[in-house]
């Protein structure tokens, strides 16, 4: 029979064909086809042969078509046919379908549709088809029936599509039915429809079926649709990645969430990969992916970025196009993160409206963490971000030296913020991922290298921190390093001993290292360049600290000894002892040969070598014998010659130049320090024979000190030539002279108070000695000071360091310290008799600033200590037990009482005793203690209700200590709640004291803080309160950015929209609500009659900031307003407020500022016919009216938006508002006349009338102008 069927095909018409299979039975037809598929025969020349006799034209044809359609559907599906004849089968169905009329083809995406849905497919063969059969419906003009009604064959297709999306899919089958999509042609609606199901799907798939779905989703994205697809899968692995931290598996994530962490991001790594390859074929794609990120920045982060959306971001700065874009994005992204983050810290009020966000860096350290799992497509851009925010935001300039800050304080925290976490990103990228190490390292040893000009602390404390790490694994890196070791003699001295200190444990493991180094050392020993000796003798202390010779003792002072056992291997430890101590001799012999250079190399060899004694203490009589041999160079062996040092011998002359050859102070020092180590360390462990030796020599340099310091106490100015008559003039040889010799006696004097000290052993005659030779000390430093103050350069400006240790600074202060506590709290001032008052401060006021300094100190530079240090300070507490429980804030609340008891005291005394300075000071020293106080704990508020009422019940007409006063209780209040009920409360006392600007108007006086008086109101409490107002709008503004982000997020959906002005609710109403108060709080302000000048200014600008907010709060309610439809009611009752209380009176406020700059310009003209003098006058009068236009735009603005919400929400808003009428900005004829006048007058004196008559004219002109502007 088939061959039958094929021959009459082979005819030229297809009549005989027809006719024939119109004879046969339908089963024999499909029977045949089964055997001969099955058989894998020729089942497709058969097939054809069929379709030839089967035309569409005829409706038996096409029936036969159809069923013959649907038998092939079912073998391929039935899994019997070999590959290949099921592949000619389906391709030839699809070369065949577009023959079909509309209805039937219909029918066919039904079954297709039926089957799907019931899970009747077996292996998915046949879903080729359906996007041929769509397609082919699209093609068919005219409407066909379908369902009820008739539909265009578009029409049909979306229908078609609509069920097979709202259907169920088989798992197995889902990546088919995407990747069929692609080969559909869809409408944006419906392509939205296809992801939408595809997407639903995620969370029913296995993990490794995944990445091939994603693939096929990226793919048919290009069909529109990218956002959505964007944003699905980047919120599924957000939420995957959460629910894997927490280790809790849901129900429907059941299998996803109990796999491997390895496995996961196995996944997302090859997720990534398709994104990139996905976004180099669809640039599109890309700009949507950023677009989508850069929407967050506007409102909530936390929506959009994740881990798994940095990592998609650093992976897509490959591709050359995004890279910048990207980066940039990063960056944005984490400076906001941190300043948002210091703004929450700093207002209780954002904390108890905005959610704790997760923070961008740890996120981003996260990726990094994660991209252990082979993720190598994104390593190189966490390498790139980590130096992009260390040279973006480390330290900027270098002022002497010094690194200066550019940025203003609050925006320096972010900042510095930035650079920890790029320094933190290289870092751990450098622990996880071997490959890139050298790269790492490359970098940041050019960046040290290249930026000598520029402060590179940052990068040096990272490759410090990248060596500790792993020193022995660095070692394969070692030419970069000795590479770096080239240019050291060209680096700054700073940079040379920082990165010498961070290479310091590669050169215990890496001998070859080392004498490279030793190698470059040696050559600048001998460099012309001051600078490269200097780094010589830096880099051989730093060798002979840390290579140590056997037998040393182990220094418990070393502040960075890296010990064999951080190395892990000292890989040359056998021979360590002897070639150590060769090594270290022949150091000390090139050393000693420095000591015949300049002052500043011999300065940093003493300031080295005890450093050096410390670490190597068998190194101790070789340093010791050649300070000896140093000093015996300029001591006078003489017992009874005066003075005892030679000081001519340290000062060099050369022609005119007079210079410091030796410095003196520093070698007594650096001897001083030896000496009192090597006795309580070395002579305690000595035994034997080298006892005897070793005493004789080191008694020989105490018996010096000694002596020295009997001469020095018995010595005159007048012996060093240094007495009042003396010049010290900065002009003359001998002035210049004298200043240094007189600089080396106080170093001198410095030395040995410390060392006398030290021996002292708390003696009389030693303290004697000791204030002896700080008399001698205070003779020179008065007579230096005095000569600066008359001299036209202050050198008294560049004060020398103190050569005092901080061992002898700490034992004196440990000493000191109880007694100021003590003495402080037990004895009031009142008390002290008034005998020592008379010249400078009382020992109170003096105890007071010490324990200031102190607080001050250990909260700045001892942050972690401060445990410790209020336990030191707890004399009663001496049982351990018991200490351990007692919190910080506890301890910190028992040394407030002790300071909240002195200010009372000093409050309740007469106002002629108030001491101004001891009150601020004390304030300084509560704001200190304050700080540690947990703001949740009833410590906390206990100490703002305190502050609170001191100054509600004090009135003291002291600016000073008012300031600082109500500086605590804003600090303080902004940790609690808003401070806008404050703000008003102020405000209407400032104005009761100040009057109204309406002089026929008396002001009620409330008197709600005793603190403001006539004296303080203006301007010390205006501008604080200014100040803070600013504050508050700022965190409002903050808010609304925020709220507007969120808006313009949500889909403009009605449920969506109504969701989110619902969970807006609570920050829509703190707005209305502070904007509401800080409204009544300018409503008093403006009314109250200030001065001229800074709280007037102050006040326009702030008033232009409320106006500016408010325009914005209008417009984010034109945004809602499109998706809701209404205001709330609050927003309206603010409104109207605005109109009553605030807007007519900024207009009577600048008529006030107006009419009192005129006065003020009348009364100079008057006083003072200078021309000079109204110059000056108008200048003063433009600049201070300056923001006046700009508050009646911002007016102006606000009413502009007012009108559009008025027509958005049909609600009329402009009922209570009277438009503004003060435009017309006009000369005030009598002011001008009066100016010109007086400009003629001033012509007359200087000139003829002739000449008046042609000059008169520019000079009016220029005057109208300015007094427009003056009254504009």
């Amino acid at each position: 029979m088939d061959q039958k069927i094929l021959s009459l095909a082979a005819g030229k018409t297809a009549d005989k064909l027809q006719e024939f299979l119109q004879s046969l039975k339908e089963d024999d037809l499909t029977d045949l086809l089964q055997n001969q598929a099955v058989k894998g025969k020729a089942a497709g020349a058969l097939l054809r042969a069929i379709f030839k006799g089967s035309p569409c034209s005829e409706k038996a044809g096409t029936l036969r078509r159809r069923k013959i359609y649907t038998y092939c559907i079912q073998l391929v599906e039935s899994g019997d046919l070999q590959k290949e004849v099921a592949s000619e089968i389906i391709g030839l169905l699809m070369l065949e379908a577009h023959h079909f009329p509309g209805p039937l083809l219909v029918e066919l995406a039904n079954e297709f549709i039926s089957a799907i849905k019931e899970g009747n497919l077996v292996n998915g063969k046949s879903l080729e088809l359906l996007p041929i059969i769509l397609t082919a419906l699209t093609t068919k003009k005219g409407n066909m029936a379908y369902g009820k009604g008739e539909l265009s064959g578009e029409e049909c297709k979306k229908q078609l599509i609509n069920t097979l999306c709202s259907g169920r899919w088989d798992q197995q089958y889902v990546i088919q039915l995407t990747s069929m999509f692609k080969d559909v042609p869809l409408t944006e609606e419906e392509a939205e429809l296809v992801v939408e199901k595809v997407l639903r799907m995620f969370s029913k798939m296995n993990l490794q079926e995944i990445p091939p779905l994603v693939y096929q989703l990226l793919v048919l994205s290009s069909k529109g649709s990218r956002k959505s697809v964007l944003e699905g899968i980047i919120a599924f692995f957000n939420e995957l990645d959460k629910q894997h931290a927490e280790e809790q598996s849901g129900d429907e994530l059941l299998d996803l969430v109990t796999v491997p962490s390895g496995e996961l991001r196995h996944v997302e790594g090859t997720i990534i990969l398709h994104f990139v390859f996905a976004i180099k074929l669809d640039y599109e794609l890309g700009r949507e992916l950023l677009k989508h990120l850069k929407a967050g920045q506007q409102g909530d982060f936390s929506n959009n970025l994740c881990p798994f959306s940095i990592a998609l971001l650093l992976s897509v700065t490959r591709i050359q196009r995004f890279e910048e874009q990207v980066f940039d994005l990063l960056k944005i992204s984490i400076v906001k993160s941190f300043k948002d983050l210091q703004l929450l810290q700093g207002s209780k009020f954002l904390q108890n409206l905005v959610p704790h966000r997760p923070c961008v860096s740890a996120m981003i350290l996260e990726v990094v963490k994660n991209s252990v799992h082979s993720w190598d497509h994104v390593t190189q851009g966490l390498v790139e971000l980590g130096f992009i925010l260390m040279d973006s935001y480390g330290p900027k300039k270098i002022l002497d030296g010094k690194t200066i800050e550019t940025s203003s304080g609050l925006s320096r925290m972010p900042n510095q913020h930035a650079c920890k976490l790029g320094a933190n990103i290289l870092l751990e990228t450098f622990k996880i991922h071997e490959m890139i190490r050298q790269e790492i390292l490359k970098q940041v040893l050019n960046r040290v290298v290249t930026r000598a000009s520029s402060p590179i602390s940052h990068f040096l404390d990272l490759l410090s921190n990248i060596i500790m790490y792993a020193p022995l694994v660095l070692q394969s890196c070692s030419s970069k390093v000795t590479e770096t070791f080239d240019y050291l003699s060209f680096l700054p001295l700073q940079t040379v001993q920082g990165l010498l200190k961070a290479v310091q444990p590669l050169l215990k493991v890496s001998m070859s290292m080392r004498d490279s180094l030793i190698l470059v050392l040696r050559k600048a020993m001998f460099a012309s360049q001051l600078d490269a000796r200097k780094s010589a003798v830096a880099g051989f202390l730093l060798l002979l600290k840390n290579f140590k010779v056997l037998g040393s003792l182990s220094s418990s002072q070393c502040s960075q000894s890296i010990g064999v056992s951080q190395v892990h291997v000292n890989v040359h430890s056998r021979y360590n002892s002897v070639a150590n101590e060769t090594f270290c001799l022949e150091i000390m012999d090139s050393l000693r040969r420095c000591l015949g250079q300049q002052a500043d190399v011999r300065l940093m060899l003493y300031e080295g070598f005890y450093d050096v004694l410390r670490r190597n203490s068998q190194l101790a009589n070789s340093i010791m014998q050649t300070l000896l041999s140093q000093l015996k160079q300029f001591y006078e062996p003489k017992p009874d010659l005066l003075p005892p040092l030679k000081l001519e011998a340290c000062i060099l002359t050369q022609g005119d130049q007079i210079s410091l050859q030796e410095p003196l102070d520093y070698l007594l020092c650096c001897i001083q320090h030896c000496l009192a180590w090597y006795k309580s360390r070395v002579v305690p462990l000595q035994q034997g024979e080298e006892e005897e030796e070793e005493e004789a020599f080191y008694q020989d340099l105490d018996d010096m000190l000694e002596s020295i310091t009997n001469r020095m106490i018995k010595s005159e100015l007048e012996d060093f030539e240094l007495d009042k008559s003396a010049d010290f003039s900065q002009s003359t040889g001998i002035g210049i002279k004298n200043n240094i010799c007189a600089f080396l006696v106080m170093g001198v004097c410095e030395v040995l108070i410390e060392y006398n000290f030290s021996i002292s052993n708390f003696s009389k005659n030693k303290f004697e000695e000791v204030l002896s030779l700080f008399m001698c000390y205070k003779k020179l430093s008065d007579i230096l000071n005095e000569k600066a103050g008359k001299g036209k350069t202050k050198m008294a400006n560049k004060t020398n360091d103190s050569f005092l240790s901080m061992k002898f600074v700490s034992d004196l202060l440990t000493a000191l310290f109880r007694v100021l506590l003590w003495r402080y709290t037990s004895i009031p001032t009142s008390v002290e008799e008034s005998g020592k008052k008379e010249k400078g401060k009382s020992i109170s006021l003096l105890c007071l600033e010490g324990l200031q300094k102190i607080f001050s100190a250990v909260q700045q530079f001892y942050q972690p200590k401060i445990q410790q240090f209020l336990r030191a300070l707890d004399v009663t507490d001496n049982e351990d037990r018991e200490d351990a429980d007692v919190s910080v804030t506890q301890r910190a609340a028992f040394q407030i009482r002790q300071f909240q008891r002195s200010l009372l005291n000093l409050l309740s005394s007469q106002e002629e005793d108030f001491n101004s300075k001891e009150a601020a000071l004390l304030v300084t020293v509560l704001t200190s203690l304050s700080k540690l106080l947990e703001p949740s704990s009833p410590q906390f508020v206990q100490m703002l209700s305190w502050t609170s009422k001191i100054c509600k019940e004090n009135s003291r007409e002291d600016a000073l200590f008012c300031k600082s006063l109500m500086n605590l209780l804003f600090s303080l209040h902004v940790l609690y709640k808003s401070p806008v009920t404050l703000l008003r409360d102020l405000s209407q006392d400032i104005h009761g004291h100040l009057g109204d600007i309406d002089r026929d108007v008396e002001v009620e006086k409330t008197n709600h803080f005793a603190m403001v008086n006539l004296r303080t109101a203006a301007p010390t409490v205006c501008l604080l309160v200014l100040s803070q107002a600013e504050k508050v709008l700022e965190e409002v503004d903050w808010l609304i950015t925020k709220l507007k982000g969120q808006v313009s997020q949500e889909t403009l959906s009605e449920e969506a929209s109504s969701q989110a002005t619902a969970s807006n609710h609570p920050a829509e109403k703190a707005i209305i609500m502070q904007l509401g108060t800080l409204l009544t709080f300018f409503h008093e302000l403006v009314q109250t009659a200030l001065p001229s000048g800074s709280c007037v200014d102050t006040l326009l600008k702030d008033l232009c900031k409320m106006y500016t907010i408010l325009t914005a709060l209008v417009r984010y309610y034109l945004q809602v307003c499109r998706s809701s439809g209404g205001i709330p009611k609050n927003m309206e009752k603010l409104v109207k407020l605005s109109g009553s209380h605030l807007t007519p009176l900024c207009y009577s406020f600048i008529s006030y500022v107006q009419n009192k700059k005129s006065q003020g310009l009348k009364y100079t003209g008057e006083k003072k016919k200078e021309k000079t003098a109204v110059a000056t006058a108008m200048a003063r009068v433009l600049r201070e009216t300056k923001p006046i236009p700009n508050l009646i735009f911002a007016i102006e603005q606000y009413e502009k938006f007012l009108i559009h919400l008025s027509k958005r929400s049909k609600v009329n808003l402009m009922q209570h508002i009277k438009l503004s009428t003060s435009r017309d900005f006009k000369i005030k004829g009598n002011i001008l006349d009066m100016v010109l006048r007086e400009e003629g007058e001033d012509e007359n004196e200087e000139g003829t009338a002739s000449e008046h008559g042609g000059q008169n004219k520019e000079p009016a002109k220029k005057k109208r102008k300015k007094e427009m502007k003056c009254l504009s």
